[in-house]
């Protein structure tokens, strides 16, 4: 009994200091949960801060291309008469610098996969800047045509790595949703750019752009060296290169649905292009508006497809088939070519240059549900080789652009003629790909993936 007694009275203190203990472990709790709670708040801004600064980081890379493109755009023709050069030989730096783009693409995209995401993004900002340099110091249109092409060689580093960052931070919605406010950056880099281009005109001669272009592509270089971390482990790199990436895209080009809205998209996008490269002279030298009137309306084309393409991205996907939406905004482009070109051949009289500004808007406006969707689809045949579809349908989208971009000035500057040709025949080649290729009527019939073809 003793022994028991005892156990029993041992058993009730630690009871009653367990006891008198539990408020103090309860408070104790409660004021941890309160320095965690605490600790947690700067997490959370500091994520909400880092998530800020990649999405301008990625942004800014996302808008280098249009702003190297469009800044451009307001002084081709000084730099005609600066170079006294012929307008088809000065429409050449267009597509010089955007078929740089598009073979620059095939090669900084293997190399980032294999020596990661930095290296070459640094490095392609780099040559950016020293081609930049050398454009704004070119004294015959040969050598800035060159130097064009290294400057859109050096900025593919910045469309291919941009996009591949994303899809190392996200997955999911989450990456869809981060693209779309890309999209967004990169939709108003076109806005500003003409603006901005229009400007430096009125303090400077075409130089000074270029030197503009040096000061953010210094900026831009900087911050990416500063801020950006690199985004690919050293295990998920891999050392395929250019070779593996070719045959990749030999299997997707065996699917003709893709190969359709590749060739759908490639065409829409040159006579997007012949737009680009043409209206500078048709709205300028033929109508006589000044560079900032041209960059006025570029910047209201510009709006124009950004709003169509919000429009398609928050209202018509997911409602209406995408291939319905791609036909309808193809048949819009078709529709204003000709107008365009009824009014170059002088059906309607003479006309000034609100119905041409109008018509080129819709033209442009028109885009924005034609270029995405055809994105969209393709890449949706191909889940297991994203990366290597995107790059070919930039790649195909850039060098047809390029090849439409010297047509339009064949005939000279005093005609919009060309321009409203070139325009028409890429439309309609863009919907006899999508029509003939794609059979969007034999869409159910056609809805297994192609993953087996190209994995």
């Amino acid at each position: 009994m003793p022994e028991g007694g005892a156990s029993i009275s041992k058993t009730e203190q630690e009871a009653s200091k367990t006891a008198q203990e539990a408020p103090d472990t309860a408070q104790g709790a409660a004021a941890g949960a309160e320095r965690s709670e605490r600790s947690e708040r700067p997490d959370r801004a500091s994520h909400r801060r880092t998530a800020l600064l990649v999405t301008f980081l990625l942004g800014s890379l996302t808008a280098v291309p249009p702003l190297a493109m469009d800044m451009y755009l307001p002084s081709l023709p000084e730099v005609t008469r600066s170079l006294h050069a012929p307008a088809a030989t000065v429409q050449l730096t267009l597509t010089a610098c955007l078929a740089g783009m598009a073979l620059g693409q095939l090669v900084v995209g293997p190399m980032s996969d294999r020596w990661g995401r930095r290296r070459p993004l640094l490095a392609g900002l780099a040559v950016f800047v020293v081609a930049t340099v050398l454009c704004a110091l070119a004294p015959t249109v040969e050598l800035l045509v060159a130097f064009r092409l290294a400057q859109g060689l050096a900025g593919a580093a910045a469309i291919v790595i941009a996009r591949a960052v994303v899809r190392d931070l996200y997955d999911g919605m989450a990456m869809a949703r981060f693209f779309s406010t890309l999209m967004l950056i990169s939709g108003v880099a076109p806005i500003v750019a003409p603006l901005i281009g229009g400007q430096v005109l009125r303090v400077t001669d075409w130089r000074g752009v270029f030197a503009v272009l040096t000061v953010i592509g210094v900026l831009i270089g900087v911050l990416v060296w500063a801020r950006l971390p690199e985004t690919l482990a050293p295990a998920e790199r891999h050392s395929g290169g250019v070779g593996e990436a070719l045959r990749s895209m030999r299997g997707l080009l065996a699917d003709r649905s893709f190969a359709g809205y590749t060739l759908a998209g490639g065409f829409a996008f040159a006579s997007l292009f012949a737009y680009i490269s043409a209206s500078p002279f048709v709205i300028q030298e033929i109508y006589g508006a000044s560079p900032q009137t041209f960059s006025l309306l570029f910047g209201l084309n510009s709006v124009g497809l950004v709003v169509v393409g919000q429009i398609n991205g928050k209202i018509l996907v997911g409602r209406v088939s995408l291939d319905r939406v791609l036909g309808i905004g193809l048949a819009i482009v078709i529709t204003a070519s000709t107008a365009l070109l009824l009014m170059s051949l002088g059906v309607f009289g003479e006309v000034g240059l609100v119905p041409v500004a109008a018509a080129l808007f819709v033209l442009m406006s028109a885009m924005g549900i034609t270029l995405p969707n055809t994105q969209a689809l393709a890449l949706m045949r191909t889940k297991h080789a994203a990366g290597s579809a995107s790059a070919l349908l930039g790649t195909s989208s850039f060098l047809i652009g390029a090849i439409a971009s010297p047509l339009v000035g064949v005939a000279g500057e005093d005609t919009a003629l060309p321009m409203a040709v070139v325009q028409l025949a890429a439309a309609l080649v863009a919907l006899a790909c999508f029509m003939g290729m794609c059979r969007p009527w034999k869409k159910e019939s056609s809805r297994p993936s192609v993953e087996g073809a190209v994995s």
